[in-house]
């Protein structure tokens, strides 16, 4: 569960680092939404270095919570309601980062 929630976390302060500038750009924001862009963005890349594995492994495992996460804001933070195309992706996304991260472990 520690190692789900650390990839949720990482997900999340990236899409944030990502929609701020997004925002800023194509829905004519203030520039003062990069700022909370950039510590957004160097969040994400200080929670990249908490996790246990080798980095491959973990940008390969982080890929499918980030899918889930971005469906996740999609509906909340965009207020677009997933298809259920997209709760499928989802879900065989983090399928894959279960296959990936909770494999056993062999020295």
């Amino acid at each position: 569960m520690k190692t789900f929630l650390l990839y949720f976390a990482t997900a999340i302060a990236e899409i944030a680092g990502c929609y701020f500038p997004y925002r800023w750009l194509r829905e004519d924001g203030s520039a003062w939404l990069l700022v909370p862009g950039a510590l957004s963005l160097a969040l994400f890349a200080w929670l990249l270095t908490l996790h246990a594995s080798a980095a491959g492994r973990i940008y390969a495992a982080y890929g499918g919570v980030y899918i889930g996460v971005a469906i996740l804001w999609l509906w909340t933070i965009d207020r677009v309601r997933p298809t259920a195309w997209d709760l499928c992706g989802a879900a065989v996304a983090m399928l894959g980062m279960c296959i990936i991260a909770f494999q056993p472990r062999v020295a």
